[in-house]
C-alpha cells in the first residue's frame, strides 16, 4: 500500500494540517515540557458529508433487507471486497450496493466495538475488526486512485471515506489508551497530541500530572512498560493505521506517550527541568545536589532508559514499518537527550570555582560515555532505507549535540582546574603561620590534587582536547600538574621569608616539603602523574632544608663547645674562659629550649629525625666538653653555677623540641 497521498481526503475533525503530505513527516520540535492531549471533535464532518448519526441510521436501514434479518456481515462481503480490490485494473467490477453494505457492516463492528468492555478479548473479534478496517483502508485507496471509479461508485466511495475516518478515529482513541491508561482514566479529554488540537480550546486539555508518590519507585526503577499483550495490540493497531497512511497520527500519539512516560521516569529519579537562569543563580550546596540528581537521570537514561524505549519501538513497530519506529526512538532520544543537555550548558556558565571540579568531571564522563550508546544506535540503523533517513539524521544530530555539551563541560574542567594556579598566585598572606607548621595552603592543595588524580585519566582527556601544550609532553595533564606544584613550591619559598628567624624559615619549609612529599607518596596516582623524578627533587630539597636548619641553631652552640686556643693556654686550662663558656652554652640551650619548643613539626617521622641528629651531634660534643672541663670547678656550689646540664638533661631538652610547647629550663626543672 502506497502513501497517504493515494487515500481518500480525511474528515476535518483532523488537522487540516495533517492532511499535507509534506506534513506527514514527525514533528521534531515537540515542547520539553510537559507534553499534553487535546480533545479530537468528531462533529466537523467534509462538505456533503452525512453525519455519524444518518450514516448510522442508513446503515441499519441497509442492513435490513425488509424480512427483518440482518443484512450480510463484514465476513460474508470480504470475499467480493477482496477480489474488486485485486482485480480493479483488469477491469473488475462490484455493485455499489455492496461497497455500502461492507462499509455499513464494518461500522456497525466498530459500534459494537466502542461500547464492549474488552474490545481485544480472547476469542480474536479485535484482530478481525482490525482486518476488515485494513480492508477498507485498501478498498478507500483503490477508489480515490482511480477516477473511473470514484465517478462510478461516487456514493460508496463517500460511504467508505466515512468509514475509514471513523475506523482511524476509533483505533487513534484505542491506541491512546494503550498508550497511557492512567492519563486515559484521568482525563477523558486527551484523547490526542497537541498537533491535533483545533486552535484555542484550553479548557478542553488536560496537563498530564506527574506520578504519585505510590508509583515514585516504578518509575525510578525504568520508564513505563507493558505487558506482552498490550504490545501486540499496538504492534496490531500501529500496523493497521501506518498502513492506512495515518503515519504521523501514530507515531505522534507514540511520541507524546513515550515522552510523558520518559518524563515522569525523571521526575521519579528527582529530576525536574531547571531553567539557565534558575541554574546560574543557585548557590553551590544547592547545584551541587542538582548535578547530581542529574547524572542518576542521564545515566538511566543511556543505560537502561534507551534500550527499554528502542526495544518497544522494534516491537511495535515491525516488518515493513520498522523504519517508522526507529525514526520514533531517534526523535525521542534527541528531545529527550536535548532536555538533558540543556543543564549542561547551564552548568558550564556558572561561575568558576575550584570545588565544582568533581562533579564537573563527573558530567563530563556520564556525557562521554554515552557517545558509545548513540554510535550503537546509529549502527542499527546504517542501512536503513532511504526514506526512513530522518532516523539517521536524528541520531547523527544527537551525536552531535552530546559532542558540543562534552566540549562545553570539558572546557570549563580544564577552566577550573587552571583556577587553581590562580588562586596559588592570589595567597599572599603577610602573616607567618605559627611555629613554622604546614601552611593551610598547602593543606588544600595537596588534597585537592589528591581527589585531582583520581581522574587522572579523565582530565588527561580533557587536558588534550582543551589545553595543548608547546613542550611536547606526553600527558599534558601531569605536565599542569608539575606546574601547580612548583608554583606551590614558590609561594611557599616567598612566605618562609616571612619569619624572621632563618632556621625558623627552614623548618617552615621542611614541613610543607615533607608534607606534600608524604600526600604524594601516599596518593598512586599522583605519585604515578608526578614521577619518581619530582619525588627525588623534592627530598634533595628537604635535606637541604635540614642542613640550614642545623646550621643556623647548632652551629654556634657547637662552636661553644670547642677548645679554639682560648680555653686552654700552654697546657692551662683558662678557668674564666671556661665559666663563660659554661654559661654562653647554659644560655643558649635555655634559648633553644624556650623558643624552639614552640615550634611545630607534625611529622612524628620528621620529628624524631630532627631530634635524633641534633643529638647525634649536640650530646657527644657536650659530654667530651664536660669531661675535659668539669673539673676546674671545686665541688659544691660553684659547680652547680656553672654546670648546670648533664648530658641527659640536653638529650631531654632536644627532645622537648618542635612539639608546640613554649618552656624553659628553669621551668623543666
Amino acid at each position: 500500500m502506497d502513501s497517504r497521498s493515494q487515500a481518500p481526503l480525511k474528515s476535518s475533525s483532523f488537522s487540516s494540517a495533517t492532511s499535507n503530505k509534506a506534513t506527514r513527516e514527525v514533528d521534531r520540535n515537540l515542547s520539553l515540557g510537559a507534553l499534553r492531549h487535546g480533545d479530537h471533535d468528531r462533529r466537523g464532518a467534509p462538505a456533503g458529508a452525512a453525519t455519524w448519526e444518518q450514516i448510522n441510521e442508513e446503515g441499519e436501514e441497509e442492513d435490513d433487507d425488509g424480512s427483518g434479518e440482518p443484512g450480510p456481515g463484514v465476513s460474508a462481503l470480504s470475499g467480493e471486497i477482496d477480489a474488486f480490490i485485486a482485480g480493479h485494473d483488469a477491469g473488475v467490477s462490484i455493485p455499489e450496493a455492496t461497497l455500502e453494505r461492507f462499509a455499513a457492516a464494518v461500522e456497525q463492528e466498530i459500534a459494537q466495538s466502542e461500547k464492549a468492555r474488552d474490545k481485544w478479548a480472547a476469542d480474536g473479534n479485535g484482530e478481525l475488526l482490525l482486518a476488515a478496517i485494513a480492508r477498507v483502508a485498501a478498498l478507500a485507496s483503490v477508489l480515490a486512485k482511480n477516477t473511473e471509479a470514484s465517478a462510478k461508485y461516487a456514493s460508496g466511495a463517500h460511504r467508505v471515506t466515512a468509514v475509514l475516518h471513523h475506523a482511524m478515529s476509533f483505533l487513534e482513541d484505542e491506541f491512546h489508551a494503550l498508550l497511557e491508561p492512567k492519563a486515559a482514566d484521568t482525563c477523558k479529554l486527551a484523547r490526542r497530541p497537541a498537533s491535533f488540537e483545533q486552535g484555542g480550546h484550553e479548557a478542553d486539555r488536560c496537563v498530564l500530572r506527574p506520578p504519585d508518590n505510590a508509583a515514585h519507585s516504578a518509575h525510578a526503577e525504568s520508564t513505563q512498560t507493558y505487558p506482552p499483550e498490550t504490545v501486540d495490540r499496538l504492534r496490531s493497531i500501529a500496523d493497521t493505521m501506518v498502513g492506512a497512511g495515518y503515519v504521523t497520527e501514530c507515531t505522534q500519539m507514540f511520541l507524546v506517550a513515550r515522552r510523558n512516560a520518559f518524563d515522569a521516569s525523571l521526575r521519579a529519579l528527582g529530576y525536574d527541568k531547571a531553567s539557565i537562569d534558575d541554574v546560574v543563580r543557585m548557590t553551590w550546596e544547592a547545584l551541587e545536589t542538582e548535578i547530581a540528581t542529574w547524572i542518576k537521570a542521564f545515566r538511566h537514561t543511556i543505560r537502561k532508559g534507551f534500550t527499554t524505549e528502542h526495544d518497544l519501538c522494534a516491537h511495535v513497530f515491525t516488518g515493513r514499518h520498522a523504519s517508522v519506529g526507529r525514526a520514533i526512538f531517534a526523535d525521542l532520544a534527541r528531545c529527550v537527550m536535548l532536555n538533558l543537555l540543556n543543564f549542561t550548558e547551564a552548568v558550564a556558565m556558572t561561575k568558576r570555582s575550584a570545588e565544582k571540579l568533581f562533579k564537573v568531571l563527573d558530567m563530563y564522563e556520564s556525557i562521554r560515555d554515552a557517545s558509545p550508546v548513540i554510535d550503537a544506535f546509529l549502527s542499527v540503523s546504517a542501512n536503513d532505507e532511504p526514506a526512513a533517513g530522518c532516523n539517521s539524521d536524528a541520531l547523527t544530530d544527537l551525536k552531535a549535540e552530546i559532542a558540543a555539551a562534552r566540549s562545553r563541560i570539558g572546557e570549563s574542567a580544564a577552566s577550573i582546574f587552571c583556577e587553581l594556579e590562580s588562586s596559588i598566585r592570589a595567597d599572599a598572606g603577610k602573616q607567618p603561620v605559627p611555629g613554622g607548621a604546614v601552611h593551610p595552603l598547602t593543606r588544600y592543595v595537596m588534597n585537592y590534587l589528591k581527589y585531582t588524580c583520581e581522574y587522572n585519566s579523565t582530565l588527561e582527556q580533557v587536558f588534550r582536547e582543551h589545553r595543548r601544550r608547546d613542550d611536547g609532553g606526553d600527558n599534558p595533564f601531569a605536565a599542569q600538574l608539575t606546574d601547580v606544584m612548583e608554583l606551590l613550591n614558590t609561594n611557599l619559598e616567598g612566605k618562609s621569608r616571612l619569619y624572621k628567624d632563618p632556621a625558623l624559615s627552614n623548618i617552615f619549609l621542611m614541613n610543607n616539603g615533607r608534607y606534600m612529599l608524604q600526600k604524594i607518596r601516599g596518593s598512586p596516582e599522583t605519585n604515578a602523574m608526578l614521577g619518581e623524578t619530582w619525588a627525588r627533587k623534592q627530598s634533595t630539597n628537604l635535606r637541604q632544608y635540614h642542613k640550614n636548619y642545623q646550621r643556623e641553631t647548632w652551629n654556634r652552640v657547637l662552636t661553644l663547645l670547642r677548645d679554639d686556643g682560648v680555653l686552654t693556654v700552654k697546657g692551662h686550662v683558662q678557668k674564666p674562659q671556661v665559666k663563660d663558656r659554661f654559661k654562653q652554652f647554659n644560655s643558649a640551650m635555655d634559648e633553644i629550649h624556650k623558643t624552639q619548643g614552640a615550634w611545630v613539626v607534625s611529622d612524628e617521622q620528621l620529628q624524631s629525625e630532627l631530634r635524633v641528629s641534633i643529638a647525634a651531634v649536640v650530646v657527644p660534643a657536650y659530654r667530651s666538653f664536660l669531661g675535659r672541663f668539669a673539673q676546674t670547678f671545686s665541688a659544691g656550689r660553684q659547680t652547680e653555677k656553672y654546670i648546670k646540664l648533664s648530658g641527659e638533661d640536653v638529650e631531654g631538652i632536644i627532645d622537648e623540641l618542635f612539639d608546640g610547647n613554649p618552656s624553659s629550663m628553669t621551668r623543666r626543672r
